[in-house]
């Protein structure tokens, strides 16, 4: 059964989070991307806790129903501080899952404290981050400041930034990423603080900080990668190989920057042949969940 949660980040912000699962089982943390928020990995979260780990999906800091960071920082050092306190909280050794700014959060944190995670996955994100792609992220996070009419509106956005994916029948699922203000529009649920600034500096800087990780993280460690990705290219992935020499890597056809939604069964397949291996269930609830 899901319920909500909440963890006291870094500077005693609220990160609001869903949880499922038994508190003993073994832990598996999703983090989600920039402009996203946890409900990004609702199918994935579901069937990890169907097959009986202990799932927690987690808002970053300024996304979703987290609180929005009073000072405007949004740093990578920021976030990794949050993950860190979540990490604490839990208890144990979790395996990271992070797509894009999760999966740099959780790199870095693989890479600063090499006993903290059982196994991470990378989900679309390498410490050499393609220009064209951040370019196409960016320019979609900044493109509608005055939000949408509709949720039509916004499908028909999120379809003309990724025409990958078929539009959804049902804007259920969208609607949690938006929220309908008093103006009668639906706006990104996620702090304007968070894109503002100069984003090639940034990249680079944060470039630079996973490079600086990589050689000492020693978990285990999967990259999924979706193949039509214009922010990880096959450079990145063997860079990060050199980094890694066990680095295990999965690259989903049919998908781009945002695996989880692209190729959801292709990814979720993925991350359990991954979890199975290195951060297995005990055997009885293995049989239990029919693995």
């Amino acid at each position: 059964m899901k319920v909500q949660a909440w963890f006291k980040g870094a500077n005693g912000n609220r990160l609001a989070a869903d949880l499922s699962g038994a508190e003993d089982a073994p832990t598996v943390i999703l983090l989600h991307g920039g402009g996203q928020t946890r409900h990004s990995w609702a199918r994935a979260h579901q069937v990890l806790a169907d097959k009986g780990y202990r799932v927690v999906s987690v808002d970053a800091r300024g996304h979703g129903e987290s609180d929005w960071a009073a000072d405007g920082d949004y740093s990578l050092e920021a976030q990794v501080a949050d993950l860190l306190a979540v990490i604490k909280a839990l208890g144990g050794r979790p395996v990271l899952v992070g797509a894009s700014m999760g999966g740099t959060q959780s790199l870095v944190v693989c890479g600063r404290y090499p006993d903290i995670a059982k196994a991470l996955v990378l989900v679309d994100v390498t410490p050499r981050l393609e220009p064209q792609g951040i370019e196409h992220i960016v320019g979609f996070m900044t493109r509608h400041p005055d939000g949408f009419a509709s949720l039509e509106q916004a499908a028909e956005a999120v379809g003309a930034y990724n025409p990958n994916r078929p539009p959804p029948r049902d804007l259920s699922g969208l609607a949690r990423n938006l929220r309908l203000r008093d103006d009668g529009r639906w706006y990104w649920h996620w702090d304007p603080c968070f894109i503002v600034g100069d984003h090639r500096d940034k990249v680079e800087r944060i470039s630079q900080t996973m490079k600086a990780a990589a050689p000492a993280v020693r978990v285990p460690t999967l990259l999924v990668r979706g193949r039509q990705s214009d922010v990880v290219s096959p450079d990145g992935v063997e860079e990060l190989r050199s980094m890694l020499p066990h680095l295990a890597f999965v690259d989903i056809e049919g998908a781009g920057h945002m695996v989880a939604g692209d190729k959801n069964d292709h990814f979720n397949s993925a991350i359990i042949d991954f979890l199975q291996e290195h951060h297995p269930l005990p055997q009885e609830e293995q049989t239990e969940a029919g693995l």
